[in-house]
């Protein structure tokens, strides 16, 4: 099953590679994105319901991806909600789950496990 996902990421390169490899091997297809906190919120509360996944890094172009979890607490219980970022530390884990991140992932050592958690995901849907 294909995995309707919005992707909150304001470094155009990662985002691009981002979209091409989860679309290839985790059939991840990208509703849009998002530069920003603001933007990605104004996107959330206007799709409600729309979307599978959401992927969030936690520094943007403006604001802060911890703004996106919040505004994404009151999703469905089958929409899935994860964090992307080079700042995953223990503490960073901690608050992102604290604000309903379903999970988080490095960028720079991570990108396997994310592959695996979209398939898996994936193979879970109806």
């Amino acid at each position: 099953m294909e995995l309707k996902t919005f992707i909150v990421e304001d470094n155009a390169t990662i985002r691009e590679n981002l979209i091409d490899t989860l679309a290839e091997l985790a059939s991840v297809v990208a509703l849009g994105w998002a530069e920003g906190e603001k933007e990605a919120c104004a996107w959330f509360d206007g799709h409600r319901g729309e979307w599978d996944l959401a992927i969030v890094d936690l520094f943007l172009k403006q604001g802060s991806g911890l703004g996106v979890l919040e505004t994404c607490q009151q999703r469905e219980r089958n929409q899935r909600l994860i964090v992307l970022s080079n700042y995953a530390t223990d503490d960073m884990r901690k608050r992102c789950a604290q604000l309903g991140a379903d999970a988080v992932f490095d960028k720079s050592n991570e990108i396997d496990a994310l592959v695996e958690y979209c398939l898996a995901l994936g193979e879970r849907s109806p």
